[in-house]
């Protein structure tokens, strides 16, 4: 009986501490809005759209040319930082452009979700919760569970066989 009433007291602290600085999938995540956000980065989540799964976005210039859609090749600039300001990678005019066929896992999930209806000629601000992005792992210089907080600008897309 002794025995039985102390394993039942440790299992609950055992699980606890198996949980202890990881954070399933299947764990809500912070949300944005528990986020701070340096200065810098003109975080408005006000003037932001928030999608289902939990992610934000803004257009900061609207574009005139071809909406973007799902399977579409696109050719993209973008600076990506942490929620202090800390900018992480980037890729910039007058450097090659990142292209990849939207949709397709090359970029991380808020990217493929955050970038569709978004035109040509724009820019956009993507705030991306980590479950779409690096999660509880996080990534080289992105520790783990990090919102982060991109600008993209969409220089060329295409819809396959046009």
């Amino acid at each position: 009986m002794r025995f039985s009433r102390a394993l039942s007291l440790l299992a609950p602290l055992a699980f606890v501490a198996c949980l202890n600085g990881t954070q399933p999938e299947n764990f809500p995540n912070i949300p944005i809005e528990s986020t701070s956000f340096a200065s810098n980065l003109n975080v408005n989540l006000a003037a932001s759209t928030k999608t289902s799964s939990g992610m934000y976005y803004r257009d900061i210039a609207d574009g005139t040319g071809k909406t973007v859609a799902t399977g579409d090749t696109v050719k993209v600039y973008y600076q990506g930082a942490l929620s202090s300001g800390q900018i992480f990678d980037q890729r910039l005019s007058p450097s090659p452009t990142l292209d990849f066929k939207l949709g397709s896992g090359y970029v991380i999930p808020g990217w493929d979700e955050g970038l569709v209806g978004m035109k040509v000629g724009g820019v956009r601000q993507l705030i991306i919760p980590p479950a779409l992005a690096y999660g509880s792992g996080g990534y080289l210089d992105i520790p783990p569970n990090a919102v982060l907080v991109f600008n993209v600008t969409m220089n060329a897309a295409k819809t396959p066989g046009t």
